[in-house]
C-alpha cells in the first residue's frame, strides 16, 4: 500500500466559462394546480439550440419499427413491459436478433439481455463481444432507446455489417425495478423524458457502487454475465449531473487512462475509442469530450479533477479485470432526442472500431492479464498545484 496524490486541473477563468443556472421562482408556477406536472421541466434553464446530420437516424412515423421513443417525439420513454413487447417483437422478425434472461432482479423481474449476431466468426470460433448496458441508474435512460434504434437499424436497415467481427449484447434495463419505479420528479434536472426511474434499485442500492462489494442480486447477474461473455468492450450508458456546459455526449475510462491498473487495454482506449468516437460524433453534429468532473460545480474556475476510480464503479471493475470499460455521460441539460441521438452515435462507432481492432483488444487484455502490478493504488489526496490548462473549453455562462 502506498499514498499518491491525485492531480486537479485547473482552468482560468477566462478558459472555463461553466455555466450555473439560475432557477426561476415556483410560486407562480405552483399555484396553478394545472401546470404542477410540468414543474420539474419548467425551472430548467433555456436549451441551447442544436441540429445535427444524427437527426436523419430517426425512423418517420408511419414506419412499421419504429421505437417507442421515437413515436412519442423522443417525450417519453417505454416502460419495462413495452421495451420487452418491442424487442420480442423485432426479435421474432430477424434472425439477427435473440432475446434472454441473464438473472433476476430484487423484486423478481427478469434482467434482459439481446444479443445480436450474424453467427460464428471465419474461423468458426465464437465471434468476440461488445456488451453496452443502459439504465444502471434507471433515470438515465438514453441507452435504452438508443439502443433500441440501433438494434432496429441492424436488423432491418442495412447496419448488419457492423457484425461482422463482433457480436453486440445489449442489456436495455439494468437496474429494472428503479425503472419501474417512475415519477417525473425522479431526476428533476434531466431535460426529458417525462418520467424517469429512481437512482437505486428497489433497497435502495446505487448499482454502480456495488460492482466490488456485489450485495444486489442485479450485480452478481452481472458480473456473472461478464465472466460469462469476457467482452473486449463493456460501455455503460448514464448521463451527467454537475454544471451547464456546451458539449452533448461526453465519456470516460478508468481515471482518463493515467491512473489505470491496466496499461495495455487503457492505451487502446486513449488512442483508438476515444478518438475515433469524437470523430463519429463530430461528424453527426454533436460536440463530444472527455467527461470533465468539475472539483466544485458552485465554482468552476477550480477546475476539473482527475482522479482514479475503483472497483465499485463499472470502469474502475473493468479496469481491474482488464476489460476495456467505458462511461458515457450525456449533457443533462440538453435535451432527451439530442442525447439519444448522440448515444447511438457513439455505440455505432464503438461497434465499428471494436470490430476493427478485435485483435489488438485480445492482445492487450492478455498483456495485462499477465501482468502483475508491484504496488497498487489505494488512497489519493488532491494535489497541491494544477498540472494544466484546459484550452478553449466549451462553456455557456458564469455569474454568482
Amino acid at each position: 500500500m502506498y499514498h499518491l496524490l491525485s492531480t486537479v486541473l485547473h482552468s482560468r477563468l477566462g478558459r472555463l466559462l461553466a455555466g450555473v443556472a439560475t432557477l426561476v421562482p415556483l410560486a407562480s408556477e405552483a399555484q396553478n394546480a394545472s401546470q404542477l406536472g410540468d414543474l420539474p421541466q419548467a425551472i430548467l434553464p433555456s436549451p441551447l439550440s442544436w441540429t445535427g446530420a444524427s437527426e436523419r437516424l430517426i425512423a418517420a412515423s408511419g414506419d412499421a419499427w419504429i421505437t417507442p421513443a421515437e413515436r412519442a417525439g423522443f417525450a417519453t420513454t417505454p416502460t419495462f413491459a413495452e421495451t420487452r413487447a418491442w424487442l420480442e417483437r423485432l426479435a421474432a422478425a430477424s434472425p439477427r436478433v435473440s432475446l434472454e434472461t441473464f438473472g433476476r432482479s430484487g423484486q423478481g423481474r427478469d434482467l434482459l439481455m439481446v444479443r445480436a449476431s450474424t453467427g460464428p466468426g471465419a474461423n468458426g470460433e465464437p465471434k468476440p463481444v461488445v456488451l453496452v448496458q443502459a439504465g444502471i441508474h434507471a433515470g438515465e435512460i438514453d441507452g435504452k432507446d438508443a439502443g433500441l434504434m440501433l438494434l432496429r437499424d441492424i436488423a432491418m436497415r442495412g447496419k448488419g455489417a457492423l457484425l461482422d467481427r463482433v457480436d453486440l449484447v445489449f442489456v436495455p434495463i439494468y437496474d429494472v425495478d428503479g425503472h419501474e419505479a417512475s415519477s417525473r420528479w425522479n431526476f428533476p434536472a434531466l431535460r426529458g423524458p417525462r418520467d424517469k426511474g429512481a437512482l437505486g434499485n428497489a433497497r435502495g442500492i446505487n448499482l454502480n457502487r456495488d460492482y466490488a462489494k456485489a450485495d444486489a442480486p442485479e450485480t452478481r447477474a452481472m458480473i456473472a454475465l461478464l465472466r460469462r461473455l469476457d467482452p473486449i468492450l463493456y460501455v455503460d450508458c448514464h448521463v451527467s449531473d454537475g454544471f451547464d456546459m456546451g458539449y452533448d455526449v461526453t465519456f470516460t475510462y478508468a481515471g482518463w487512462g493515467r491512473y489505470a491498473q491496466h496499461r495495455a487495454t487503457a492505451d487502446w482506449l486513449e488512442t483508438r475509442f476515444g478518438p475515433t468516437v469524437m470523430a463519429a460524433l463530430t461528424r453527426a453534429g454533436h460536440r463530444p469530450t472527455i467527461y470533465p468532473s468539475p472539483v466544485d460545480v458552485r465554482e468552476p474556475t477550480k477546475g476539473i479533477r482527475y482522479s482514479p476510480e475503483g472497483p465499485r464503479y463499472s470502469t474502475g471493475y473493468g479496469d481491474f479485470i482488464g476489460v476495456p470499460t467505458v462511461l458515457v455521460e450525456n449533457h443533462m441539460l440538453k435535451p432527451y432526442r439530442q442525447r439519444v441521438l448522440g448515444t447511438y452515435v457513439l455505440l455505432e462507432a464503438a461497434l465499428r472500431v471494436a470490430g476493427e481492432d478485435a485483435d489488438r483488444i485480445a492482445a492487450a487484455k492478455a498483456v495485462d492479464r499477465a501482468s502483475r502490478p508491484a504496488e497498487l493504488l489505494t488512497r489519493w489526496a488532491p494535489a497541491e498545484r494544477p498540472i494544466g490548462w484546459i484550452e478553449d473549453f466549451k462553456g455557456v455562462a458564469f455569474d454568482t
